[in-house]
């Protein structure tokens, strides 16, 4: 892995001005694979296509729940994949040979699984969406290393960008397209669209780009199970990165984990929830991002991630006002736009930070690892936010989660205090 002080000034390069990024091949393909990578979230586990399926075929709603067990390999995919970085298929090149291979798998597993009889066969449907999140986790690992293989350094806040714009395109057709396809169409015929829409993902990973500068392979398992490891300890300030990771999103996540409860209290519709938060919030995430990919080559990432990180948290005051201010359809529009904007920002420059700390020779591993620490906020401190709303109530809440912001920011300074070399990665 590189050092971690190394980053920033390789990011602040002006190879390229503003949107011009946004301009090549590598970012286009970023785009497109990420859509293929999210599209079979829905359709799986917890994923709203795959329960509305089962609750149109009598499935009991206890089984449902007990179906998000099926998503544990992405909870996992850090366990094979330094098998993804030792071996590579003998078409294609070292990443887009597995990721054809998991495309066509896709492909044929979730266009079977309309045609399996779901109150009667629940054991196949079991097997089959393990299969989906299985094949699905195996080619997000993949597609990370590719594309830390393939973007330019001052690529990576725009590939970022794409990261999350590419998620959310995919969450809005195999969700809610789907969603809307079921009221006219046969389940089997709405899992063979969406099995048909991955054909992007199969045709983008055989016409992509070699990455420019070769990549050294790992020379044995043992190597690419151990050196990712290794490498990532040696550098200077590695347990700033690690708690960096679990605590930067951490005023975004608490702002967002209790926000439709929060609303329905105020008095929202639930339609008026899902018409804001969902598309307005979606498209308001999305803008933020692409402002971000623009921003990252121009002033750097650690200057980014700072000013970004502010206004995650500088986004929170908007929900105490509107706690203040109790119903107010201005209030709302205005707090889920300003939130979702500046938490796109934030987490596409995150995720161009974690690109920029792996090694390419072992980037599967150490991108699934390193992506990893980010969901444990999620996990684990989203689990006591009922409490602390309950006990503060909501303007102080929304108050205390701004506060939130600090552990991470004064990080991220430690962080810009180690990088001691000036010159380019």
């Amino acid at each position: 892995m590189r050092g971690v002080v190394r980053y920033n000034s390789g990011m602040a390069e002006n190879k390229v001005s503003g949107w011009s990024v946004f301009t090549n091949r590598r970012i286009a393909v970023t785009l497109l694979l990420m859509f293929s990578s999210s599209f079979p979230l829905p359709l799986t586990g917890t994923g709203t296509t795959f329960q509305a399926w089962l609750k149109d075929s009598h499935v009991d709603i206890r089984t449902i729940s007990l179906m998000s067990l099926v998503g544990l390999p992405y909870n996992f995919k850090f366990l094979w994949s330094p098998l993804l970085d030792r071996y590579h298929l003998p078409f294609l090149n070292r990443r887009t040979g597995w990721i054809a291979l998991f495309q066509v798998l896709l492909i044929i597993t979730i266009g079977s699984m309309g045609f399996i009889n779901a109150s009667e066969a629940t054991g196949m449907v079991v097997f089959v969406a393990f299969m989906i999140a299985f094949f699905s986790a195996s080619q997000d690992v993949v597609i990370d290393a590719y594309r830390i293989d393939i973007l330019r350094a001052e690529e990576r806040g725009a590939g970022a960008s794409m990261v999350m714009i590419g998620g959310r395109l995919a969450f809005l057709t195999a969700g809610a397209l789907a969603l809307v396809l079921a009221d006219h169409l046969p389940w089997h015929q709405v899992f063979m669209v969406m099995a048909a829409c991955l054909l992007i993902g199969l045709l983008t990973s055989i016409f992509s780009p070699n990455p420019e500068v070769p990549v050294e392979e790992p020379k044995s398992l043992k190597q690419a199970v151990v050196e990712p490891f290794v490498s990532f300890f040696k550098t200077p300030g590695a347990g700033y990165v690690m708690a960096f990771l679990v605590t930067y999103k951490l005023a975004d996540l608490l702002a967002s984990a209790l926000l439709t409860p929060f609303l329905l209290e105020v008095g929202f519709a639930k339609t008026d929830i899902g018409a804001v938060n969902k598309v307005f919030g979606m498209l308001s995430a999305m803008a933020g991002g692409l402002v971000c990919g623009a921003v990252i080559p121009k002033f750097g990432v650690y200057r980014s991630l700072w000013v970004f990180g502010l206004l995650q948290a500088a986004s929170n005051f908007v929900f105490v006002g509107l706690a203040l201010h109790g119903h107010s359809y201005p209030w709302m529009v205005a707090a889920i736009g300003v939130e979702n904007f500046c938490g796109g920002m934030g987490t596409a420059a995150l995720v161009a930070y974690i690109m920029s700390l792996c090694d390419r020779r072992f980037s599967a591993t150490q991108f699934a690892l390193l992506s990893s620490l980010t969901a444990t906020a999620r996990t684990v401190f989203a689990s006591g936010t009922g409490f602390a709303a309950n006990y503060l109530g909501w303007p102080k809440y929304f108050f205390f989660a701004a506060l939130c912001a600090a552990p991470g920011l004064w990080l991220l300074s430690k962080l810009r205090n180690l990088d001691e070399t000036p010159s380019t990665p």
